[in-house]
Parts: C-alpha cells; structure tokens; sequence
C-alpha cells in the first residue's frame, strides 16, 4: 500500500459554497464553505443519472481532514473509489460536507448558538448537487451517512426531514443521551471548577492564547460546550449547560437535549416514528468497547427501528468488535450496502 495518493478511477469536484443560511452565524464561522463531490467511473462517459449519499463528519472534523493519511490505511475518500471501482457495485455520487464551527462541530442542526446547519445542508447543498449533477433527485434515491456526531446527523437529519432523505447509515452516532452523555456531567463541572473557577469564558480565554497548542480535556470541554450551543441555546445565542455547578442535571435544559435525542425523538412523536418508519434503508453499527457507550445508543436506536416498521430485509444492525475510533473500514461497507438498497 502507497503512502501517497492512490491513482483514482472517479473523480472529485471540490467547490467553494456561498451559504446565505450561515452568512451571519452567531459565531461568526465563514459563510463559504468547501462541498467536495465524488462522481463514480464512468460519470462523465455517459447520461446515465446516479443515487446521491451524503457524508457528513465528527465532531472536530472539517472536510480537508478527509485525505489525512495514516500509516498502513487509505484514506475514506480512496476507500470509496476502490469500492466503485471494482465494478459490482451500484454506482452513485457521493457529496461530503463541511458543518464544523469555531467550538468543533454543530450537530447538523439549527439553532441559535452555532448557525443554521441544517437548513444549509437540505435546503441549499441538496438542490444545489441536484441541480449541477446527474443525480436521481428524490428521496427515496437519497441517503446521509456518518460516525459520532456524523452518525447523529444521520439519524437525525431524516427524522426532521423525510422529504429530503429517505435513507442512512449511522456509525457508533450520538443517540440514548442518558448514556452517553448525561454520565459525563458530575466530571465535566468538576473538571471546570478545579481548572476554571467553573467559568467558560475563562476557558475560552485561555484556550485562545494558546493557539497551536491544544490539548485532549480543551476538546472535552468545546465539546460538552458545542452539544448545549447546538441542543440548548436561548433565542438570543445564550448557551445554556445541562448541569448545574455541582454536576446535577438541570432538568428543563436537559429535556431540550433529550428533545433531539433521535431514540427519545422516536419514542416520543408520531411524526419521527413515521419519518423512520418510511426510510428505504436503515444501516446502524458500533464497537462492541465503544469509549462513549454509543453501542447502546446503537442498539436503541436498532430497537426504534424495528417498532417504528423498518422491514427487515431495509435494516441492517451489527455490533462488532471495536472502539470508537479505527472504524473507517466500516464506511465502505455502509456505502455499498445503501448503493444496493437504493437501487434495488
């Protein structure tokens, strides 16, 4: 295996967005973001019109991080061309996008403390890629896929929006927030009080004058931060925390969180029952040792699935040996299997 750029047999378009719906977010992140899509061999050989899978990232992560090379792996984006280059596969085009933000990432949501993420992906990127490529331009020819907090924008962005997408794959995603969140509390006001005065600002402050020079607990903290700017912020950009200064969860804050929680989401409203219940295809996965305990979010959501009316032969679940990271081999894996079901 090269430990340089594999010679592809697609190709990628990168292109530079102009967003009216994150011009003026309240964190002031660029309105122009980069949208890199993949169109399979024999795209520009022919009229034939494809199933599109959008990819959206984890947390921390930016599009540019795509073709990060490791030792010994390819990168996700040479992952995907080898799939369709073997030519058994169903080809479709594939659109990665950019939703990160100055605290990391924005859960693919709307809202007030980050920008209007969502809108910008369905209602601006999607006509957009149908409009400039051949794509079959309906739901039920239109998948979203991811890991982490890409995993959550997979569960959770057909749930908001069933006209828009009509199936996932969702990767160890963020989902049964009692478990992989709501422990975390007691720790993190702990962690903020011994090194902070249990003060953001003060974190903000000391972590901007050390640009360059980040460290593991400054992204547990822009973490547990992001989650409230995306899951709990006031009309006004206010970002409110699920728990108080002694690690206590503050119930009213934390029943906006569970608000988008995609299994609390299911079991709660019709409507998202009804939104699952339509998808074309459902892929979950999740190591077995997952750090964040996203194997019984998976697994809840599996549960969802099944009740919300998923047939069978449109589910797929598996648990397999594994943490949260390492886990890139399973994207191609997703990827095929939608490409099958989108086209069966």
């Amino acid at each position: 295996m090269l430990p340089w750029s594999a010679e592809l047999a697609g190709r990628f378009d990168q292109t530079i967005f102009d967003s009216a719906f994150l011009r003026g977010n309240p964190l002031g992140d660029p309105h122009e973001r980069p949208v890199l899509v993949y169109l399979p061999p024999g795209y520009d050989e022919s009229d034939q019109r494809y199933p599109s899978i959008y990819v959206a990232m984890g947390y921390t992560g930016h599009l540019g991080m795509w073709f990060n090379r490791t030792p010994f792996r390819q990168p996700y984006p040479e992952l995907l061309d080898a799939l369709f280059a073997k030519g058994d596969v169903p080809p479709a085009i594939v659109v990665f996008v950019d939703a990160w933000t100055k605290l990391g990432g924005s859960q693919y949501l709307d809202s007030p403390g980050t920008g209007q993420y969502h809108s910008y992906l369905c209602d601006e990127i999607v006509p957009w890629v149908d409009e400039r490529y051949r794509t079959i331009a309906d739901r039920d020819h239109r998948a979203i896929t991811g890991k982490s907090s890409g995993g959550y924008a997979a569960m959770v962005t057909p749930l908001l929006r069933p006209d828009v997408f009509g199936a996932l794959a969702t990767h160890a995603g963020d989902a049964a927030f009692e478990v992989c969140y709501q422990p975390e509390f007691p720790l993190a006001a702990r962690l903020l009080r011994d090194r902070y005065d249990g003060s953001y600002p003060k974190f903000f402050a000391d972590f901007e004058s050390r640009a360059g020079r980040t460290t593991g607990q400054d992204l547990e903290f822009l973490e547990m931060y992001g989650y409230a700017a995306a899951y709990s912020a006031e009309p006004d950009g206010t970002v409110l925390l699920p728990y108080d200064e002694l690690g206590r969860t503050i119930p009213e804050v934390w029943e906006r969180w569970l608000s988008r929680d995609p299994v609390h989401m299911v079991a709660t409203e019709t409507r998202y029952a009804e939104a699952l219940g339509s998808m074309r295809a459902v892929w979950i996965d999740a190591g077995k040792q997952d750090e964040y305990y996203l194997d019984f979010g998976a697994t809840a959501f599996h549960r969802a699935a099944l009740q919300a009316g998923v047939p069978e032969e449109r589910l797929y679940f598996e648990l397999f040996e594994g943490k949260h990271g390492g886990i890139e081999y399973r994207y191609p894996l997703a990827v095929e299997w939608l490409c099958r079901q989108l086209t069966a």
